[in-house]
């Protein structure tokens, strides 16, 4: 039924405590459904294996965050979890978008990125020791995240810091990351927009549409990274065959030119269909292809693949979704149900049209840096 005996899921049950409070659409409870239906639909099938990690220390968050940052941000989410919060002290910071102000009751929020964080750092190591080839983060995949500012839903920048470390402590000079979060990945990428040593494929809603408003297909990168940068906006309501023909003509050819030592893919189902934040159109199958097609490009670097869950605003849809993304990557034959009935309006990709039209602008951008863009 798998092609892996066990699969490997990087939990700590502290990540629970990454939960924005009462009337936040980003909470805590996502972990507990999500793990309710990974019990129910692998028990007795598939083996799979939650494996606990540390948090990160302040030298770790040195690494991607600035040092003013760190104080406030552990300073304030504190305070906000013992319910004593200034909402006035906490914007005029200017360390925090409004997005990122919990509700009542929130979690330990900022204690909680810490801990994934250490998920990250424990999947580079557990990958580069050559102890495992895929390990899942569940809770990751935090990309709006930048050094010195929180926002959409993010603190600390576990993909940044993946990619960081890997290159401060395995010497690497050649990581894919792939977004196909449905928002744009606008702090991964101002993280490695001047940088050669990641390439940035971010598939995501059109930024005219959603926030956080970047992520344009003109938006390939600066100095020794132009180039390295590659977004695929989607007009809204696009859904499979928009996917597919971006994966095909666009990341699966530049992927092969680059040659990548290790692949970090996130994002969870908030590009499904009946999610109440983004508009694209994904139905719960498709993100098993999506996990395909990651493991289909992992033969470029031997299968090692860092893959980080999170997102997703539609709860009939994270148990969903996140397990078929897992699936996909791993070679796992199960049936997944669609949680809700598929309207017509989604059947056919409306956007297909547009999305072609992208892609032609987007290789125009592209083909001065990659020969297959030419």
């Amino acid at each position: 039924m798998s092609e892996y005996k066990t699969i490997k899921i990087l939990f700590s049950e502290q990540i629970r405590d990454y939960d924005f409070g009462e009337g936040h659409p980003f909470r805590g409870v996502r972990y507990k459904i999500f793990f309710k239906f990974l019990e129910d639909k692998l028990k007795g099938k598939v083996d799979y294996e939650i494996i606990n990690s540390e948090p990160v220390n302040e030298e770790d968050l040195l690494l991607i965050c600035s040092e003013e940052y760190i104080e406030y941000v552990k300073n304030f989410y504190e305070l906000a979890h013992k319910g004593e919060i200034n909402y006035f002290v906490a914007l005029s910071g200017n360390f925090l978008s409004i997005d990122n102000i919990p509700g009542e009751n929130p979690g330990n929020i900022e204690r909680a990125a810490r801990f994934i964080l250490g998920q990250m750092k424990k999947a580079c190591d557990l990958i580069q020791e050559g102890k495992h080839k895929k390990v899942i983060s569940i809770g990751g995949g935090l990309h709006h995240a930048k050094p010195s500012f929180g926002e959409g839903f993010c603190v600390y920048n576990d993909i940044a810091f993946g990619a960081k470390y890997l290159i401060e402590k395995y010497s690497l000079k050649r990581i894919l990351i792939l977004d196909t979060d449905a928002h744009g990945g606008n702090g991964t990428m101002e993280y490695f927009y001047e940088d050669p040593r990641v390439l940035f494929i971010d598939i995501h809603q059109d930024p005219k549409t959603i926030y956080p408003g970047t992520g344009f297909t003109w938006q390939i990168g600066e100095g020794d990274g132009k180039g390295f940068t590659v977004n695929c906006p989607l007009k809204a309501g696009a859904s499979w065959d928009s996917y597919q023909y971006i994966f095909e003509n666009i990341v699966f050819p530049i992927a092969d030119e680059f040659k990548p030592e290790i692949i970090i893919r996130y994002g969870g189902s908030d590009p499904y269909w009946n999610d109440s934040l983004t508009y694209l159109g994904l139905k719960i199958a498709d993100f098993k292809k999506i996990g395909q097609y990651t493991k289909e490009l992992a033969n470029l670097c031997d299968g090692k693949v860092i893959d980080a869950i999170a997102s997703g605003y539609n709860e009939k849809a994270i148990g969903p979704g996140w397990l078929s993304l897992i699936c996909g990557l791993c070679g796992i034959d199960i049936e997944i149900e669609e949680p809700e009935p598929i309207p017509d309006t989604i059947k056919q990709d409306t956007a297909y049209e547009s999305t072609k039209t992208m892609v032609n602008e987007l290789k125009g951008y592209l083909k001065d840096y990659w020969k297959c863009m030419r």
